[in-house]
């Protein structure tokens, strides 16, 4: 008898290939047999009734670091298919850390991943993953986080590593990967990875190559100089040696309109020079992030305190204001600010919840202020612990881009506030019902490979994102004609429908269209194909014989 059988279902199996009827078994958190299996008996049967039957769905860009660990049954993703999210983004994920950098993250990151009451009792990433085992209803994986170990070693000084701190970096590296990290993430526009060199990028880069990760930068500027910063992640993982994953790769700014076709050229054109390439992006026009990363970095040195106490200050109130109006900053890709497309996300603690949702401009009326005298005293008001919506998208680039067979799926997504960005509810249902059902731009079979082995291969975990007997039991049952995303700017806290059944690990988690509350999650940190080298050898490899 097995554990679970789905019966009659239209497989899509992840691969690309073309859907087929088959049912399907699953014995503990393997599939086992798919084919005709009628007379066979389960303890649980589900009749798929002819709806598609697929991997589960994988979130190659999630900022969850925290709300899974608060809210470890998070019913926007289970509800869109999702089975594993892929944590660290950014440069700035939460491990390794130490007392003091934990408190100096809980405050930079509060936009991002709110004031949620979770004991911080980790400090590596094995420890932090540990959480994870048996304890949600998603598995997790996760990147190293340059902007954190900068942060641990260098601090938040704009200034270059000694080169006893960049070795140091590079064994923080070596011993993320070797404790089940898949890859190194950059946050280049991100206090404190701002301030690093392409230099300590490649040689941060290279510690990757004994264990075959990858690269995942936020890169430096999407705004006029997008393609020379797309062309520039190329060159570091050329350098180095190891594969790139362009992250939130979005083509946006009115300056760059029908421009995605030049980034997809150059990433072809190195791709057949031997360098592996793959990207991933999100279904809509809007960015999402925390709103004092459109500050410059001068004014971001030394962290919050820093940062507020320089707000505060008259002299540099004149600068910033410049800068922001009139010049441009590395805040916001060296361009003036348009306050008109700052749109106001999540706040923290005590403020006026009437302006949430509204722009910088609008929200500044109310008050009688200009929109910089607003942007700086909500600000300081809130311990920086504001998100926002960016809105420079361009929906040809955004079609353009997803149409690319190396393209994957993500949903960026914040989910804290009473207003944050719809594509935590509703990323991956948009991309399917919208651009592969409605739009047609891709066939079902295509856009769930996209969501599923595409992304299992960049992670390196080859047992997950496919439907073959042996495979990991991460399923989803789905009904294509139902399948919707409800999200929206203005009810962004909406679920999407038309996912009727998800396996984790095999074990249920939406059964009939309704969350069960198991949480058969893991930690992935075992990859196919990692060198099996231990630590010492690793990084006598890195460093030589200093």
């Amino acid at each position: 008898m097995y554990d679970l059988l789905i019966t009659g279902g239209r497989i899509i199996d992840g691969s690309g290939g073309p859907w087929f009827w088959a049912d399907l078994a699953v014995q503990g958190d393997r599939i086992v047999e798919i084919g005709n299996l009628a007379g066979t008996s389960a303890r649980t049967t589900i009749n798929a009734d002819s709806r598609i039957v697929c991997p589960g769905f994988v979130d190659v860009h999630t900022h969850s670091d925290l709300q899974l660990l608060a809210n470890p049954v998070p019913e926007c993703k289970i509800r869109q298919g999702i089975t594993t999210e892929v944590l660290g983004h950014d440069g700035l994920g939460l491990a390794p850390v130490t007392p003091e950098t934990a408190d100096v993250l809980r405050r930079q990151l509060a936009g991002w991943n709110g004031s949620l009451d979770v004991k911080w009792n980790w400090s590596t990433i094995t420890t932090y993953l540990d959480r994870f085992e048996g304890t949600t209803a998603v598995n997790v994986a996760m990147l190293v986080p340059h902007g954190t170990i900068r942060m641990a070693v260098v601090g938040l000084d704009n200034r270059p590593p000694t080169e006893k701190e960049l070795h140091t970096m590079q064994a923080l590296v070596a011993q993320g990967m070797e404790e089940g990290a898949v890859g190194l993430s950059t946050g280049l526009t991100y206090v404190p990875a701002m301030y690093a060199s392409d230099e300590e990028v490649v040689a941060l880069c290279n510690a990757l190559r004994p264990f075959n990760g990858f690269y995942c930068p936020h890169h430096r500027n999407y705004g006029p100089e997008v393609l020379q910063a797309n062309y520039d992640c190329i060159e570091t993982a050329r350098s180095a040696g190891v594969p790139l994953h362009l992250t939130h790769c979005h083509v946006s700014t009115e300056t760059n309109k029908g421009r995605a076709s030049e980034l997809l050229s150059a990433i072809d054109k190195a791709r057949k020079e031997g360098v592996e390439i793959t990207l991933d992006s999100y279904p809509y026009l809007a960015g999402n992030t925390y709103l004092h990363s459109l500050l410059p970095g001068w004014i971001q040195e030394g962290g919050t305190d820093a940062t507020i106490t320089r707000l505060q200050s008259s002299r540099h109130q004149t600068r910033l204001r410049h800068e922001m109006e009139v010049s441009g900053s590395d805040g916001f890709f060296g361009m003036p600010l348009g306050w008109d497309i700052i749109q106001i996300g999540s706040i923290l603690g005590k403020h006026d919840p009437s302006i949430v949702g509204l722009s910088v401009p609008d929200a500044a009326a109310r008050y009688r202020k200009t929109p910089f005298e607003f942007f700086i005293d909500l600000l300081v008001e809130t311990d920086l612990g504001v998100s926002c919506f960016v809105h420079i998208g361009d929906e040809g680039n955004v079609r353009t881009i997803m149409q690319h067979p190396a393209h994957m799926v993500a949903s960026d997504a914040i989910l804290i506030g009473t207003r944050p960005h719809p594509r935590g509810w509703g990323a991956h249902s948009r991309f399917l019902s919208r651009y592969v059902r409605d739009l047609q731009l891709l066939t079902w079979e295509e856009g769930i490979r996209k969501m599923t082995s595409a992304a299992t291969r960049r992670l390196g975990f080859l047992d997950r994102g496919i439907l073959r007997p042996g495979a990991k039991a991460d399923l989803v049952v789905l009904d294509p004609d139902e399948l919707k995303d409800t999200a929206t700017y203005e009810n962004p806290i909406s679920n999407a429908e038309g996912v009727h059944f998800v396996a984790v690990n095999g074990g249920p988690t939406l059964f009939d269209g309704e969350p069960t509350g198991a949480t058969p999650g893991c930690a992935l940190r075992e990859p196919y194909g990692r060198c099996p080298k231990r630590i010492t050898e690793t990084l006598s490899e890195i460093l030589g014989d200093r």
